[in-house]
């Protein structure tokens, strides 16, 4: 067996993605045994991971984008299969946690750090893939999966502000030049939700509708994170809630590592009177490393993600490097490096200074982008 998304027909090759499916026993040898065990989990997406990308190295290949959806059934089944097996590990290790195991504060603790890492790591992706289809069958898988760590509204805030405005001030995961992590973190967590709202509450608006009507989806999303959270409580009291709020911060602390990661300091050129230029594949951080891509289904392809958003994970594309602003590595080294952002600026701002005169070496004063003081985009919500 090899890593090869393809066979030897040049087809495609669903089980490659399917080593997801591995965090499934590391979660459950953490569970029954604690220990050392515990670290398995982070070891294996934080070390093994970029070990095995550097050994491997970049998958450079481009499947055929006109691949009829009958052809990528295993890879459909895969996305669609992880809620049960998430909701079974998020609730069956608060169980075995809370009423049957006997372990320390700590080891409690990394435990769930385990579960947050595997719900950040693969859940969140996979339910990114999910929403960003019209199927409501996996729409509403996505929703659910992003239940799971209390983050419902980010399906709003990623389809209605995210993509639509990408690379400028409307946009809240855009993170700026020089901006470190933490600062956009905690800026994110304090004003993603009311900005998922705003985004809701102005297509209700346009359907002459309150954005208090039920068909506002914020409801759903609080409805299915309190049916959660009770369910949390039902087995562990609020010892079961706190360990579920727990795994959710982790796994949402991961997401938006990525996100900070993916557009750093890339901003859409303004065109005036609050226009700005289409969505170009430069306006995203690419990568094409193979081990990582199949872990995070091809999350790293994601300039070609933001040009064609509904496009399946297995169809997406690579640029070559002069189309687009290449990671060094895949996404999990990168994400550690964002966690001390002196180290990531002198990394990063080098590049990015590279990538403006690359791409607008008309543009000779950058201050408005860093500072994010640039108008909003027209129309935007």
């Amino acid at each position: 067996m090899t890593l090869s998304t393809t066979d030897g027909k040049g087809r495609l090759n669903a089980w490659p993605y399917w080593m997801t499916l591995t965090f499934v026993p590391l979660v459950v040898l953490a569970v029954l045994f604690g220990g050392w065990t515990i670290l398995l989990i982070p070891i294996y997406g934080w070390v093994l991971m970029p070990l095995l990308d550097a050994v491997v190295g970049k998958d450079l290949r481009n499947p055929d984008p006109e691949t009829p959806d009958a052809e990528l059934f295993w890879f459909r089944l895969l996305t669609c299969i992880w809620f049960p097996v998430q909701f079974a590990l998020v609730f069956g290790t608060l169980y075995y946690l809370t009423r049957v195991g006997q372990y320390s504060t700590l080891e409690t603790l990394g435990i769930m750090f385990g579960i947050g890492v595997t719900t950040g790591t693969v859940g969140i992706v996979y339910a990114h893939e999910l929403f960003h289809k019209s199927n409501r069958v996996e729409r509403g898988l996505g929703d659910l999966l992003m239940a799971l760590v209390l983050y419902g509204h980010f399906r709003t805030e990623h389809l209605l502000v995210h993509h639509p405005y990408v690379g400028t001030p409307r946009d809240t995961v855009t993170a700026r030049y020089n901006e470190g992590f933490h600062r956009a973190y905690a800026r994110i967590l304090l004003t993603g939700f009311g900005s998922a709202w705003r985004a809701e509450k102005a297509m209700l608006v346009r359907r002459k509708r309150s954005p208090w009507h039920l068909s506002n989806p914020i409801w759903k999303y609080l409805g299915l994170q309190s049916v959660f959270l009770a369910i949390a409580f039902g087995i562990g009291g609020w010892v079961g809630v706190g360990l579920f709020v727990f795994q959710a911060f982790v796994a949402i602390w991961q997401l938006e590592l990525t996100n900070y990661v993916e557009h750093y300091g890339l901003t859409r050129k303004h065109l005036g009177d609050g226009k700005y230029e289409p969505v170009r594949p430069h306006h995203s951080w690419d990568s094409a490393h193979r081990v990582s891509g199949l872990l995070l289904i091809n999350l790293q392809r994601h300039a070609d993600h933001h040009v064609h958003p509904m496009r399946r994970f297995p169809l997406l594309q690579v640029y070559d490097e002069s189309e687009v602003p290449m990671l060094p590595t895949g996404y999990p080294p990168m994400t550690a490096l964002a966690m001390i952002p002196p180290l990531w600026r002198r990394v990063f701002n080098p590049r990015v200074r590279a990538w403006r005169k690359k791409f607008y070496p008309e543009i000779e004063d950058w201050s408005a982008y860093k500072n994010g003081t640039l108008p909003k985009p027209k129309g935007a919500g």
